[in-house]
């Protein structure tokens, strides 16, 4: 039998875990311009604040459910009584603000995506429609924030945005793409 061949990953990956590799392989840094997946993770990234990203991945299919399928048109007609079943839902993180701001945001996306054509257009302007490589060697060397991510931060809570501090925001943006922040060893780096 011949054995498996090690893949070089991003050493943030947690080897072994399908669920992970699966992530990190399929999703993390791969450029993509979908709003309902930049909705997701909108409400993923605010609900791991604080917390370790594999705590909200593997509740990424309860965040699904409670979510309406992460629609932010159903998602911003949520009202006290689907405040009150999120916060028994054990699914999710139940936290009374991360809730709130998932609910909040989706008003102000459908909002975004009136103003822009689409939440997609207004997000890839503070990369100059193009995501930036950077060729980092270890993840020690990836920053947590950036002037990008500050700016967008900045701008998103001017709009009345909760939940998307620089680094919040930075996430999002290794998370869709518009940052290649795989390091150089990782076979992510140059297959995106």
């Amino acid at each position: 039998m011949k054995q498996k061949e090690k893949v070089a990953r991003c050493n943030w990956v947690i080897v072994g875990d399908k669920l992970y590799e699966d992530y990190h392989d399929n999703e993390w840094g791969i450029p993509n311009h979908d709003d309902r997946k930049h909705f997701e993770f909108l409400i993923l990234e605010g609900a791991q604040a604080g917390l370790s990203w594999i705590t909200i991945l593997k509740r990424r299919e309860g965040y699904r459910k409670a979510f309406a399928n992460f629609d932010p048109k159903k998602v911003s007609h949520f009202n006290e009584e689907d405040v009150a079943k999120l916060l028994v839902n054990e699914g999710i993180i139940r936290n009374r603000l991360k809730i709130a701001s998932a609910i909040n945001n989706a008003k102000l996306f459908l909002k975004i995506q009136a103003e822009f054509g689409s939440f997609d257009r207004y997000i890839w302007q503070f990369v100059g429609g193009k995501p930036i490589v950077n060729q980092w060697k270890t993840i020690k060397d990836i920053p947590s924030e950036t002037k990008e991510s500050q700016a967008l931060s900045k701008d998103l809570k001017k709009k009345g945005f909760t939940f998307v501090g620089p680094v919040v925001m930075y996430a999002h943006m290794q998370a869709m793409g518009l940052v290649n922040d795989h390091t150089v060893e990782c076979f992510c780096f140059k297959s995106i």
